[in-house]
């Protein structure tokens, strides 16, 4: 049984770091074997086809963040302290990546929405149903936040939204440059979104 585990951890892996390098087109089953040091067997042991195993990556990577995520924002601090930190551990996850390879890889999850958006349907529903939770985890943060008096916007929710695509898309300007300066004004921006009060912005 240990062999076993062994084998698909390998193929995951191993198919995260080809998801990440070249996306999912360029992630040969071949490929993934040889990176992997398996057969063909043992990759369709494990896994029924190439979509298959790019669901498993994808549900790997956000258990992972979803951990990292309840972590940072599902305690008793402060709204905005809280979404500071998920803005912090995101910084810190990216220079960590950038430090380790040279490069950033970006964030899994808005690579493969851009190269599969419509292609892929399995995928696609189970991104939207990522970014759903995302979304419902910083919503909860906001909508506290305003109830405290801490912001104000016409809608929670969608303010939700707004930040958990601005977090994307500073990640994909991050990756397109090579630049982690890119996420300098990320949290003043976002305090500006929220309509936080001044002595908050400080």
């Amino acid at each position: 049984m240990g062999r076993t585990s062994d084998a698909r951890e390998k193929i995951l892996a191993s198919a995260q770091a080809l998801l990440e390098s070249r996306g999912y087109a360029g992630m040969g089953v071949a490929d993934v074997c040889k990176a992997a040091g398996v057969v063909k067997g043992s990759f369709y042991y494990f896994f029924g086809s190439k979509e298959a195993l790019a669901l498993a990556v994808v549900e790997q990577q956000w258990a992972g963040q979803l951990a990292v995520w309840s972590e940072i924002l599902v305690t008793k601090d402060a709204p905005l302290d809280r979404l500071h930190r998920l803005f912090e551990a995101t910084g810190n996850t990216l220079q960590a990546d950038q430090r380790s390879c040279g490069t950033v890889s970006g964030c899994l999850f808005g690579n493969l929405t851009l190269e599969l958006s419509n292609q892929t349907e399995a995928i696609r529903l189970r991104l939207q149903e990522i970014f759903e939770a995302q979304v419902d985890l910083v919503h909860e943060v906001v909508a506290e936040a305003q109830q405290r008096g801490d912001t104000h916007v016409a809608d929670t929710r969608e303010a939700a939204r707004s930040i958990v695509a601005q977090l994307e898309g500073q990640i994909m300007f991050v990756k397109l440059y090579n630049d982690l300066r890119r996420l300098d004004a990320m949290w003043a921006n976002c305090l500006a979104l929220l309509g936080a009060r001044g002595e908050l912005a400080a």
